[in-house]
């Protein structure tokens, strides 16, 4: 049985993140969704997405496809409803096509039953409300029945829940607080002195905190990540650096960002009302129901020092923003400028910027990832309202 990881339209709802990736590749907890299915249904996955995205994310079928909604986050009850599906069987939530089972990608052939999801992203600020919980559950994945590493005795540990430390973990003089959830370091991390961390939180492989830095629960720093200063029940995807002082808080960060020193979100409004975010598909502002929503930016965008970002701000893929004052809510891909104005960041210097970037990391930007930037860079060009003026 081959299992497909599929989006569906809601998905266009989780821009910018699904820009560059399929709905399944987002971190949410200590893993993607995709790893979390592999890890509960102990077999590798594949994707069915969005056309340009297939030469990065490929889909591999057979003759027997579970196909699951890449949205969804498994949790005991679903990923067993799921692996009782037989061939011509569905499961659905109200009008979501949970999973289903079939030889072609055909659900409306298939006999639902109907059933009540946990959580199922349907909005980007899901991705850090959902995070704190998920950082549990996947801690339980992970940890259960291991042991692990020993931290030096320069650390200070206290609190009720447990904390786990993959091998390699590098880790001196810092205040680990477990009181309202688990800590996890991932294998070769570090935890520089005099950092204050507070879980659940969730540090990936190979990923950094620097000194003196004070982390807030609910938050993940993804693989090869490297955060300072102050983050707050905030989301990292990986390869992104927000190495300075400054806040981070109810936020989202893809892979390949960069925050420049001093930069600041907000994420409560001066009135304490619900905070409105722009919403790709809708082609507007829509209220999400939170008091407290600051920054989401997409892949390989990057901001300058002392950039300060309203509560409840959107940033597209490739985006470099800079200068002083606000920049506004909605920034879209390939902008270049500030809250003075912005012009095309045209793609010939993004993707030599990108390299660069990659090369310290030791990867390449591959002609499949500069498909998926061109195809963006032309999709949102009725974003970019000063090519027209």
């Amino acid at each position: 049985m081959t299992i497909i990881l599929f989006d569906d339209d809601a998905t266009k709802h989780l821009k910018p993140f699904t820009l560059t990736r399929p709905a399944a590749a987002i971190r949410c907890g200590i893993l993607t969704i995709a790893e979390k299915w592999e890890k509960h249904l102990g077999q590798s996955t594949t994707y069915r997405c969005a056309d340009y995205l297939q030469g990065k994310y490929p889909e591999h079928s057979s003759d027997d496809n579970l196909y699951i909604n890449g949205r969804a986050l498994p949790d005991t009850n679903f990923t067993a409803a799921v692996k009782a599906l037989q061939v011509g069987e569905s499961l659905t939530d109200g009008d979501t096509l949970l999973a289903f089972r079939y030889a072609t990608f055909n659900p409306e052939l298939c006999t639902a039953t109907s059933i009540k999801t946990l959580r199922i992203i349907s909005r980007i600020h899901n991705i850090f409300t959902f995070n704190h919980a998920e950082i549990e559950a996947d801690f339980a994945l992970l940890t259960t029945g291991r042991t692990s590493a020993t931290l030096s005795s320069t650390n200070t540990i206290f609190g009720k829940h447990p904390l786990f430390a993959e091998e390699g973990v590098k880790a001196e003089a810092a205040v680990f607080n477990t009181n309202e959830g688990p800590i996890y370091l991932g294998k070769n991390s570090e935890v520089m002195e005099g950092a204050l961390i507070r879980g659940p939180f969730a540090l990936c492989e190979s990923g950094g905190v620097k000194m003196g830095a004070k982390i807030y629960t609910g938050t993940t720093i993804g693989p090869h990540s490297k955060v300072g200063g102050e983050v707050s029940n905030s989301v990292i995807f990986g390869y992104s650096n927000k190495g300075h002082d400054g806040f981070l808080g109810n936020s989202v960060l893809g892979e390949w960002c960069n925050l420049g020193a001093d930069t600041n979100n907000s994420n409560l409004k001066n009135n304490y009302e619900d905070v409105k975010l722009w919403n790709y598909e809708t082609g507007g502002f829509e209220r999400t129901g939170l008091q407290f929503c600051g920054l989401f930016m997409g892949d390989h965008s990057k901001c300058g020092i002392n950039t300060m970002f309203n509560t409840g701000t959107v940033v597209g893929v490739s985006a470099n923003i800079f200068g002083a004052g606000f920049p506004r809510n909605f920034v879209p891909s390939f902008a270049w400028g500030g809250a003075q104005g912005f012009e095309t960041y045209q793609t010939k210097k993004a993707f030599q910027t990108a390299e660069k970037v990659m090369e310290r990391r030791h990867m390449t930007l591959e002609e499949a990832d500069k498909n998926i930037l061109l195809h963006i860079f032309e999709q949102e060009t009725n974003y970019r309202n000063w090519e027209k003026s």
